[in-house]
């Protein structure tokens, strides 16, 4: 994995090209979204996103990003705009117009090419 390759992936994710971002994990990755939330294959994690950008437009900026052989440490900062209210979100509850902005470590294991294990932890709330 390349940098450009990781930098497509984000680029991806941020315009919400599920097929184009999804394409980077493995059948079986194992998403943890901190304590928060498990999710376990490629649809599932396109699903759960699916349902999130119904309600949620997110932007991900990459702050500090290193590549090795056999996975990635990003530093990154995404600002959540809710655009429809979901109260019953299970990551936070939230309503039209809230605005949330988070730096999150996310570090993500490879194997042949693909993301096998995403883990991703809040640094902090600005």
């Amino acid at each position: 994995m390349t940098r450009e390759d990781f930098e497509r992936y984000i680029d991806c994710f941020n315009r919400n090209d599920f097929e184009g971002f999804s394409s980077f994990y493995a059948d079986d990755v194992d998403f943890n979204l901190g304590d928060r939330k498990r999710i376990i294959g490629r649809e599932a994690i396109a699903d759960f996103y699916r349902g999130v950008k119904a309600h949620i437009d997110e932007e991900l900026t990459i702050l500090d990003l290193i590549i090795a052989p056999d996975g990635v440490a990003m530093h990154n900062r995404t600002v959540f705009r809710t655009v429809v209210d979901w109260p019953d979100f299970e990551i936070w509850p939230t309503k039209k117009g809230d605005v949330r902005t988070i730096e999150s470590i996310v570090f993500y294991k490879i194997k042949d090419g693909k993301f096998t294990h995403i883990k991703s932890a809040r640094f902090k709330e600005l």
